[in-house]
């Protein structure tokens, strides 16, 4: 099935005009007569999304702390983890790795659950108490049965954040807004790598013997309690769909939900019931270009897999703990910025390609200069070079949003099956690090090359494709003798 094109919108800044698919642009004042014309439902539509993003950026800060739980493994290993729960052979790797398989079971069964309920402000953060409570749990384990078992909980809870997160943006945002939302959502998992090992290095240092626990524990303790914390306060920030968040006046929710009926043609809460959701998933699953795009997106997840392993790779430079853990943070808050500049200059371009290409290729320089020396500098150097490659990482989802179709639903479903089967590369690149191919882990960093080589050549093969689907549907419209430039896929 080939999938229809998503529009590369023409944008000016005087008054943010867009080419709209199914639907006549909002420029008219009849049309917007309800809002007091076109010039007060800009005006309007400017507040609904200052609103909006402002609710929606305690986003960034859930999905730093859902990272953070998810790796702190990494960094208790730094500190007698493996040893207290006296783990041999590739029980820590398996400990790893098992949260993963939790991960990639719940992800569409959650985002199902969650159209159904259509209350995400209390569904995402009743589960980040639930998850935070688990982390908190870990820090009790006595031995590998318990890490092992709390670690697969953790991940079957956590999977309902990442595509629910992105099913609500998909509820709020126009297609053409969805891209720099999704940057700065990714933005939280790139920090967290960041904070996360700021904050691992705090405790880690301080909080060793507090009451008899070693600090490894306190580091699960304080950091589940963070989410918990956290979670009680998205309670009352995060918005519900637009048909039912109570915080909105009834012509602004009247708004909400005609930007996105003028976007995508149809009305979306058409999408609500068990109709839309069996025909959303026999769209996403009779879409070769779904699996296309997972299998691709799994290639980048392996070639990415130093992420969890980064406290271990910046401990081969030779430093203590603490210091480890510190040279931790610059790359990723480089990581970070290069992935908004990426991802905010491919929006502006309306190119994808080269987005993703170009980081994933530096990565690649990144793994070759960590084989090639065990120089501190170039090493150190190296690490920046890996990080960045996270810009491809996240381009790529902007390109998978621009790549299928509507309606919103079966994006969501779409989105919450590709980033659950590309988890299936965690899995196996949990075992592609172990520390018996230390210190140099060329081995591990070849299976990078392999897989971030795989990436790019997919990369390249779909956009080969795109560009004959686009070539068809410029030849299909001169025949019906239309001209609508807007409607193409982006490239």
């Amino acid at each position: 099935m080939t999938s229809r094109p998503f529009p590369h919108h023409a944008e000016t800044d005087e008054d943010h005009q867009h080419l709209l698919v199914g639907a006549e642009p909002a420029n008219n004042d009849e049309l917007n007569s309800e809002f007091g014309g076109t010039s007060q439902r800009k005006l309007m539509e400017r507040n609904l999304l200052r609103k909006l993003d402002s609710r929606m950026s305690i986003l960034i800060i859930i999905y730093i702390l859902n990272y953070i739980d998810r790796n702190n493994a990494a960094a208790a290993r730094l500190r007698g983890f493996e040893e207290d729960l006296r783990l041999k052979g590739k029980e820590f790797d398996s400990i790893l790795s098992i949260l993963y398989v939790g991960y990639i079971i719940m992800q569409v069964p959650s985002n199902m659950l969650l159209n159904y309920i259509g209350k995400p402000s209390v569904y995402l953060p009743v589960c980040m108490i639930i998850w935070g409570s688990i982390s908190i749990l870990t820090g009790f384990a006595t031995n590998f049965f318990q890490a092992f078992i709390a670690r697969f909980f953790l991940g079957f809870v956590e999977a309902a954040f990442f595509p629910g997160a992105l099913f609500l943006l998909s509820k709020w945002y126009k297609r053409d807004e969805l891209g720099l939302r999704t940057a700065l959502l990714f933005c939280g998992s790139l920090m967290s790598n960041a904070f996360g090992a700021l904050l691992a290095s705090g405790i880690l240092n301080a909080m060793e013997g507090t009451f008899g626990r070693a600090a490894w524990r306190w580091l699960f303790y304080v950091e589940g309690s963070l989410t918990v914390f956290f979670a009680i306060i998205a309670l009352f920030i995060l918005p519900d769909f637009p048909s039912n968040s109570m915080w909105l006046s009834p012509l602004e929710r009247r708004l909400a939900e005609r930007r996105l009926q003028e976007d995508i043609g149809v009305d979306d809460k058409a999408t609500h019931g068990e109709e839309g959701w069996i025909s959303g998933l026999t769209m996403t699953f009779s879409d070769w270009t779904v699996w296309w795009l997972a299998l691709a997106l799994g290639m980048m997840v392996v070639s990415l897999s130093f992420n969890t392993f980064f406290p271990t790779l910046s401990e081969t430079m030779g430093f203590n703990t603490t210091i480890t853990l510190l040279l931790c943070a610059p790359p990723w808050l480089f990581a970070t910025v290069m992935a908004f500049v990426v991802a905010r200059h491919s929006d502006k371009s309306g190119e994808r390609f080269f987005h993703i290409v170009g980081p994933l290729v530096l990565g690649i320089l990144g793994f070759l200069v960590a084989i090639s020396t065990m120089n501190t500098a170039a090493r150190y150097v190296s690490l920046f070079l890996m990080a960045q490659s996270y810009a491809g990482f996240v381009t790529f989802y902007a390109w998978i949003s621009n790549s299928i179709p509507h309606p919103p639903l079966k994006r969501a479903i779409a989105l919450a099956f590709i980033n659950a089967f590309s988890q299936l590369g965690n899995v196996v690149a949990a075992f592609a690090w172990p520390r018996t191919w230390g210190p140099s882990y060329a081995i591990s960093y070849e299976i990078c090359i392999a897989t971030s080589v795989c990436a790019i050549a997919m990369c390249y093969l779909f956009k080969r494709h795109l560009i004959r689907v686009n070539e068809q549907l410029e030849r299909e419209e001169e025949e019906r003798g239309e001209v609508r430039t807007g409607f193409r896929f982006l490239l």
